[in-house]
């Protein structure tokens, strides 16, 4: 996370505790406060002291109080969320990273093309960065709250603290066994889930042979069971939850009962109870908090799983990211005497080639669609087989040109977030945003859309503009590998051809690979061309 990020991260945060604690003491204040003013204009009842009683300090420090939780309350949700949300930003250009570096992510040959995977890894993002604002804080600040009114019973009502314990008790209970079986039911969910979706958009795509085949009613019955018993899985995380919640609403006014009894058990009567009945109703309101105890374990889960799943795109690449540090290399050359091509399943095509690729100079892979092009750009950034390619005086193998290379795929996509988050680029100013739109000439679309803070997604633009805003994307990046995968696609010849001339321009100073159907009109280039 950028410097700049941290510390708004770090005031954010610290204002949303800020308002969460301030939150809770009003709350409870407010019930303590109310219970004491009535219980003092009981005792004095229609006496003499009835006159004398001044009820306006403690009617004041109620509207004080009411007035200071609902502000607190907006001031929590206003900066934990920011907080939450600066954090995310940069944690999706790390993961996003990351995940292009995993080895499994080349096996399995995926693309951010994939909109399933990549919704499941969106919402896998969401249950890490927001678990801090929907259990961490909510936690801290119940149990500072706990551990006051705990040390106030036992000074006001030492008694009230055996039903005050036993119920606690019964609550951690209660949240174990919701946290033990809850994480086997959410993993279950997402299992399942995940393959009823994948199953039934298989059966979707393929309606005709299916009918054909007599198997259409089968494939869409066990997809919509998977989908069911899913369903499921969640009603009985659900029904652990209910029991939980249960016992939680009981333990607020059990333990104010708790106190009162206590203190009246003890000998206190009129005026000596004014102080309990204070703590009573304080307990009463620090019940609504521990309400929320199974939406905090349930993010607990969430989070925990979404961590499990992250990893697996993350595992293996912290290391290799700490031994190689790319920013200190920029290779004027890189050769291959004698390339293999292979396909993405690692099956050798054609005859090997020989390949030198210089800085300044592009390369143009010229070939008709599936003699390919886009698999020999990911091998020469790393992404299929192992092999290695001479750059000067060193060795760079498939590992660490995959941090030195910016592959833009053809297969353009437009995430469901902010323009400035699809540009993929980090804390860059809004001018340098602004004059890689204008360079593929997407500036006016999007100041038609909002500017840089405007929610898009895939289905607001055509396939020109997306491409043009994966074209954005590779102007902003600072690699010195730059490889293009039929940039021009779905763009006008004339445009396409003025796009690509600056997009040259501006990697005038690095190795560039542009993959093709038919030579540009470009001059100082070298050729390649690729037969199926």
């Amino acid at each position: 996370m950028s410097t700049a990020y941290q510390s708004s991260s770090r005031k954010s945060w610290r204002l949303a505790t800020g308002f969460a604690f301030t939150a809770l003491a009003c709350a409870i204040l407010l019930g303590g406060v109310s219970a004491w003013l009535l219980g003092s204009v009981s005792i004095a009842g229609l006496s003499v002291a009835a006159f004398t009683f001044n009820f306006h300090i403690p009617a004041a420090f109620i509207r004080l109080f009411a007035v200071g939780r609902t502000v607190a309350r907006y001031g929590e949700r206003l900066t934990g969320h920011k907080a939450a949300l600066t954090d995310q930003i940069s944690r999706r250009v790390e993961l996003f990273a990351a995940m292009a570096a995993a080895p499994a992510v080349r096996r399995a040959g995926w693309q951010l093309g994939d909109d399933s995977r990549l919704a499941d890894y969106l919402d896998d993002v969401e249950d890490l960065d927001f678990a801090r604002l929907r259990a961490g804080l909510p936690a801290l600040t119940l149990a500072c709250g706990l551990a006051v009114l705990i040390a106030g019973s036992a000074v006001l009502a030492p008694l009230s603290l055996l039903p005050i314990t036993f119920l606690l008790l019964a609550i951690l209970f209660a949240g174990n066994r919701v946290a033990r079986a809850g994480a086997m039911a959410w993993d279950e969910t997402r299992s399942l889930r995940r393959g009823g979706a994948s199953r039934l958009g298989a059966a979707m795509a393929s309606a005709v042979p299916l009918k054909v085949e007599g198997a259409w009613n089968r494939e869409c019955a066990e997809a919509l069971a998977a989908l069911s018993r899913a369903d499921g899985a969640q009603l009985a995380l659900r029904r652990l939850q209910a029991t939980l919640d249960m016992i939680a609403a009981a333990f607020g006014p059990a333990a104010g009962v708790s106190v009162m009894a206590a203190a009246w058990y003890a000998g206190g009567q009129g005026s000596e109870l004014l102080a309990p009945m204070l703590l009573a109703f304080s307990w009463l309101a620090l019940g609504e908090a521990i309400n929320g105890g199974s939406r905090m374990l349930v993010a607990v889960l969430r989070r925990n799983a979404a961590r499990a799943e992250i990893g697996q795109w993350t595992r293996g690449t912290a290391s290799d990211r700490r031994e190689f540090a790319p920013d200190n290399i920029k290779p004027g050359l890189l050769r291959h005497g004698a390339l293999q091509r292979r396909a993405p399943d690692g099956r050798a095509i054609g005859m090997p080639i020989s390949v030198l690729l210089a800085r300044g100079q592009p390369t143009v892979l010229v070939g008709a669609s599936g003699s390919g092009k886009t698999s020999l750009l990911k091998q020469i950034a790393g992404w299929i087989g192992d092999d290695a390619f001479a750059a000067g005086d060193r060795i760079l193998p498939a590992g660490e040109r995959r941090a030195l290379v910016s592959l833009v795929l053809h297969d353009a996509v437009v995430l469901e977030d902010t323009v400035r988050a699809n540009l993929f680029a980090g804390d860059v100013p809004d001018a340098t945003l602004w004059r890689a739109l204008e360079a593929v000439e997407m500036d006016g679309r999007i100041r038609e859309a909002g500017g840089l803070d405007s929610w898009v997604r895939q289905d607001r633009f055509s396939l020109g503009e997306a491409q043009r805003i994966n074209l954005a994307r590779a102007w902003l990046s600072s690699r010195p590998l730059v490889l293009l995968d039929e940039p021009t696609e779905h763009l006008d010849e004339v445009q396409g051809e003025r796009i690509l001339e600056r997009l040259l321009a501006r990697f005038s100073d690095r190795i560039v690979v542009v993959s093709t159907h038919r030579a540009p009109p470009l001059r100082d280039v070298r050729t390649i061309e690729l037969q199926p």
